[in-house]
């Protein structure tokens, strides 16, 4: 049994040497993908510290395996284990379209408040883009996870709740609603905006980046998205003076001062095409749920798609790294698809433990492995003469490439 990662204020202030790490496999291609991750983790770890330190993995079911054996896709142990030991890992979880229970992933985000999901967009060299110039792509995106769309108030519109808020919207509200409408509210506000927006300045502070960009869609939902946009340079005004500057105010000084970051706000259909066609002008970008759902989607396919893009999702208290693609049940237990994303979310989760040392070897070995074009079938098709692995195949690959970092 390891020891207990303590956290306080969204920062971990004690890691043991041997710190209990909570793994979920996942459901379809999830076992997979963590054995050759979890190869990759613990080589970096050994390698980095020679015994001195170790993970002491703690399994806990979700999905389809805890309906197995708990009857419930998501059962008190599991949130028990997380809550206690701060810090977890998993793989994709399958959630069914319409009908079924509702998305796990957006559960245990609202369970422990992790309301920063967290998505580095950075180009390895070697991998397969449909860019010109991918080497320019390197920003975080940090979605908000709680509020927006996914909070899940809807109804559906043939139903007796649907029916009565159509009425309300429109006797009360002068609102014109069709028939039959399904109806969603979408909650955004200021205090889970600018907690988020707080943590991205403060992450470009500590990385050392030039820019926060916020993301929205305000020029049309004025009193959601719009005031996503204030209240996000009303916290940068606000708790980081002398430390930000709004893009508007650059003019007026002649250039950003030294160590300054500044701040600035795109509309989220002009933002898809910036990060295509001008990438080198954002670092940080900082937006609402569904704005940051389907941008970190589309940012990391200029990269080489989801199997290399790692995620997190940060609170306060818990944070949990995960695999950003889905379950692709077609493919379980074919030791077929690319370990990438799961790998590098590890890589995320150790520079969170402040093991920085081990987040670098990972990160160098796969980009060897990658560039010496032995890679898995996602990425092969892509490339000219590269050598093709499984699954476990590419694992082991980036541990003997650990070797000769």
């Amino acid at each position: 049994m390891g020891g207990v990662i303590e956290t306080e204020d969204g920062n971990v202030t004690s890691v043991p040497e041997n710190p209990s790490i909570v793994f979920i496999q996942g459901d379809g291609v999830g076992p997979d993908i963590w054995r050759a991750a979890v190869g990759v983790i613990d080589a970096a770890v050994q390698r980095a510290y020679a015994g001195r330190r170790k993970i002491a993995w703690q399994e806990a079911w979700a999905g389809e395996e805890a309906i197995q054996r708990y009857q419930t896709p998501l059962p008190p142990e599991t949130l028990e284990a997380i809550g206690h030991y701060k810090v977890a890992i998993k793989g994709p979880l399958t959630t069914p379209i319409a009908g079924g229970f509702r998305s796990l992933n957006v559960t245990l985000r609202q369970l422990f408040d992790l309301y920063a999901c967290i998505r580095p967009i950075r180009y390895i060299q070697g991998t397969p883009s449909p860019l010109k110039n991918p080497g320019k792509v390197n920003f975080a995106i940090f979605r908000e996870n709680t509020e927006d769309v996914y909070a899940g108030i809807e109804w559906q519109g043939e139903s007796n709740e649907g029916k009565k808020m159509i009425r309300f919207l429109r006797e009360e509200m002068g609102a014109e609603v069709r028939d039959a409408s399904g109806i969603g509210i979408k909650p955004i506000s200021p205090f889970a905006t600018k907690r988020l927006v707080r943590r991205a300045i403060e992450y470009a502070l500590e990385h050392g980046r030039r820019s926060v960009t916020l993301v929205h869609k305000g020029n049309i939902m004025k009193y959601t998205e719009g005031a996503f946009r204030d209240w996000g340079y009303e916290v940068a005004a606000e708790r980081f003076p002398g430390k930000v500057i709004r893009e508007d105010e650059i003019e007026k000084v002649g250039a950003v001062p030294d160590g300054m970051v500044v701040i600035k706000d795109r509309l989220a259909d002009a933002m898809f095409q910036q990060v295509l066609v001008r990438p080198e002008d954002y670092d940080v970008l900082v937006m609402p749920n569904l704005n940051g759902d389907y941008l970190s989607d589309a940012c990391a396919a200029q990269v080489g798609g989801l199997g290399m893009a790692p995620g997190a999702n940060v609170g306060d208290e818990v944070a949990i790294f995960e695999a950003t693609h889905g379950s692709a049940p077609k493919y379980a237990g074919q030791d077929k698809v690319n370990p990438g994303s799961m790998i590098l979310s590890g890589a995320m989760m150790l520079e969170y433990l402040g093991w920085i040392e081990t987040a670098r070897l990972i990160e160098e070995a796969l980009q060897k492995t990658i560039q010496a074009k032995t890679v898995t079938y996602d990425l092969h098709r892509q490339m000219q003469g590269a050598t093709l692995l499984s699954c476990s195949q590419f694992g082991e690959a980036v541990v003997k490439n650990m070797g000769d970092t």
